[in-house]
């Protein structure tokens, strides 16, 4: 049951990591650091419940937010950035699911085969619905409404992940309903502008 508890955890926090790429590990972090659910002590992970880390991981989500209400926003969606934060999101969802398995004393490779893979289906499930928002929106509700919208929810995620583990691959299966659902309205669209030529 320890396993599967540390699997859905891990599922959970790296999904929500594939949304927005720091706030998720910095409350998973946190309450690693709070010794609530999970833990990192006495394993190789164990600078995932550090301070230091999660300074690192709260003054990345200030930037972020900061950055996307500045100028430099449509830079963020572009490359390099874009891949940028892509990057840190399979890598914030590889590391806590490793760190996950490890502290139980499990093989850690499948953690960050899991949580990258976690992670790239929140990031490709979540970045066309915050995009078609994007465009519904006007600028400035765009701008603050749309990240924060994203943080909460991947806050949210990531922390019931840890405090009620099965939370995590339920999450994983309705951002994996999210992907499969636009996916389909993407072709129904292109299908239907075939046959107006």
């Amino acid at each position: 049951m320890h396993l599967a508890f540390d699997i859905f955890q891990g599922i959970g926090i790296a999904a929500a990591a594939g949304i927005r790429p720091f706030l998720p590990g910095l409350v998973a972090g946190a309450l690693a650091a709070g010794d609530v659910e999970i833990h990192f002590d006495h394993t190789s992970y164990g600078f995932l419940q550090e301070s230091w880390f999660l300074l690192v991981l709260f003054v990345g989500a200030v930037l972020l937010v900061m950055v996307e209400r500045s100028a430099l926003a449509q830079r963020v969606r572009r490359p390099p950035l874009a891949f940028a934060l892509i990057a840190v999101s399979a890598a914030v969802g590889g590391m806590f699911f490793a760190g996950s398995l490890a502290r139980g004393g499990y093989a850690i490779w499948p953690g960050w085969v899991g949580g990258v893979a976690c992670a790239a289906v929140g990031v490709a499930a979540s970045r066309p619905v915050i995009d078609r928002a994007r465009k519904r929106l006007d600028a400035a509700a765009a701008a603050v409404g749309l990240p924060l919208f994203s943080e909460v929810g991947a806050l949210v995620i990531a922390a019931l992940a840890v405090v009620a583990p099965p939370v995590g691959p339920v999450a994983l299966l309705v951002l994996l309903w999210v992907l499969v659902r636009g996916r389909r309205r993407g072709e129904e669209k292109y299908a239907g502008l075939r046959i107006l030529r």
